[in-house]
């Protein structure tokens, strides 16, 4: 097997600089050029391998937050797509809104 092209580091810094989507086609066209640069495949296999760790989210933001007065607001939404055929982002979600489970995207917002 061969080891990974791209890191979680690699990841994180696409998604903190790019003002754009943060897609994995986005972050393959914004690679440095190089003859071995990552295909948008390395960053859909390197987030299928990270599993979610709130140490680790823990560990990033504390720097971030005011201890004694500051919060930590992780929120979850659902874009809304009833024609779209199922795909790797579109699948069934419940909706607070609709009181039901919907089509669509599922957003997670850290602030």
């Amino acid at each position: 097997m061969n080891p990974p092209k791209v890191t979680d580091e690699d990841y994180i810094n696409f998604i903190i600089a790019t003002p754009r989507d943060a897609t994995a086609t986005e972050a393959e066209r914004v690679q440095p050029e190089s003859r071995d640069a990552p295909a948008h495949d390395a960053f859909t296999r390197l987030l299928q391998r990270l599993e979610p760790d709130p140490e680790t989210l823990w560990t990033e933001t504390r720097t971030q937050i005011n201890l004694t007065s500051g919060i930590l607001v992780l929120d979850d939404s659902t874009l809304e797509k009833p024609y779209s055929e199922f795909n790797a982002l579109v699948y069934r979600h419940w909706s607070d809104k609709q009181k039901e489970v919907v089509s669509g995207i599922n957003l997670i917002t850290l602030l």
